[in-house]
């Protein structure tokens, strides 16, 4: 495995966790995952306004938001059809790197275009805080941002590419964090075998990132 970087305690970054073959295998099976549950565009609570990013899930539950709220929910918002099972491929990376005595329950699924972003927030619609999130990086980098648990802590970026991983728990768990941009490729990455073929709901020159969740609180004696 690739040496790990620690950005902060509890928040560690695996450069390359995913070789070229992991990455298109993993990017099949996703492809399979949007053939079940379309990609829909999730709207800001109160407001309605939509993100900037589509998404969709697999696993027992799945995010969604709508005017209603943030919250996690076993059907896909718009076809009402259970979320499709994660992938192997997934189950195996966070048993890997997640340190976590339960299995994640839901798998978020976002697509970035370029020019997409995701403002700085906190994951915490979970109940069981104590398990980290765990992302995968499939396609263009992405120059992610970080800060603390106050919104008005100073923020540090790192740039996560394609089969990277970045486990977010311990004090890190409910650190501010988003993605400011999706960097373009250089010419020299253009080349075949530069990166996985993404499915086809994701733009050119976009990409692909996966957060495990353990939702449920654990059962403690």
């Amino acid at each position: 495995m690739p040496p790990l970087i620690e950005l902060a305690p509890g928040l560690i970054h695996h450069p390359g966790y995913l070789d070229a073959e992991a990455q298109a295998a993993l990017a099949a099976d996703l492809a399979a995952v949007l053939r079940d549950a379309p990609p829909f565009t999730p709207t800001m609570p109160r407001t309605d306004k939509p993100f900037s990013v589509r998404m969709t899930n697999c696993g027992p539950l799945g995010w969604v938001s709508d005017r209603a709220g943030y919250r996690y929910q076993a059907a896909h918002p718009e076809t009402g059809r259970p979320w499709p099972r994660m992938p192997a491929a997934l189950l195996r990376a966070w048993d890997d790197l997640a340190r976590c005595p339960a299995e994640p329950e839901a798998c978020l699924v976002n697509l970035y275009g370029p020019g997409t972003r995701m403002g700085q927030h906190q994951d915490r619609d979970e109940a069981e805080l104590a398990a980290p999130v765990l992302s995968l990086s499939l396609g263009a980098t992405a120059l992610f941002r970080y800060g603390g648990v106050n919104r008005t802590d100073p923020t540090r970026s790192v740039r996560l590419s394609s089969g990277d991983a970045l486990v977010i728990g311990g004090p890190s768990r409910l650190i501010f964090h988003g993605v400011d941009r999706i960097l373009p490729a250089a010419p020299d990455l253009l080349a075949p075998g530069a990166g996985p073929v993404l499915p086809d709901p994701v733009p050119e020159g976009g990409r692909l990132n996966l957060t495990l969740r353990r939702v449920s609180a654990f059962r403690r004696a």
